[in-house]
């Protein structure tokens, strides 16, 4: 079946960085759209960074040159850099694998929790 493990969340001080990871197993990762999510408490969830089956990015106002997804498709993987941390980036972040073309395909990992405190 698919799984998409995340990891890598923790307790970080502002200013501080974070590596997330999002293990992935049951799908074809090539051929899907990886991004990362996060809901924060009280709020909608909300889409964080993108990156395409071609390697295109697209991230969140409130963290376009904090923060870099990337993906390695060897390993079935996709992760999350977060450079230069605020209080306002504490949330659930959850890893999402969308096929392109076949509607349903559209998998969710379990979330992993960052928060950022001093």
């Amino acid at each position: 079946q698919v799984q998409l493990v995340e990891s890598g969340g923790g307790l970080v001080q502002p200013g501080g960085s974070l590596r997330l990871s999002c293990a992935t197993s049951g799908i074809t990762f090539s051929r899907y759209i990886m991004a990362w999510y996060r809901q924060a408490p009280a709020k909608q969830r909300e889409l964080v960074a993108q990156i395409t089956t071609e390697g295109t990015t697209d991230y969140a106002d409130s963290v376009e040159g904090r923060l870099t997804i990337a993906r390695d498709n060897a390993k079935n993987t996709v992760f999350l850099q977060m450079n230069s941390l605020k209080p306002e980036d504490t949330a659930v972040y959850y890893c999402n694998a969308r096929h392109p073309y076949l509607r349903g395909l559209n998998y969710w990992g379990q979330g992993t929790q960052v928060t950022v405190s001093s």
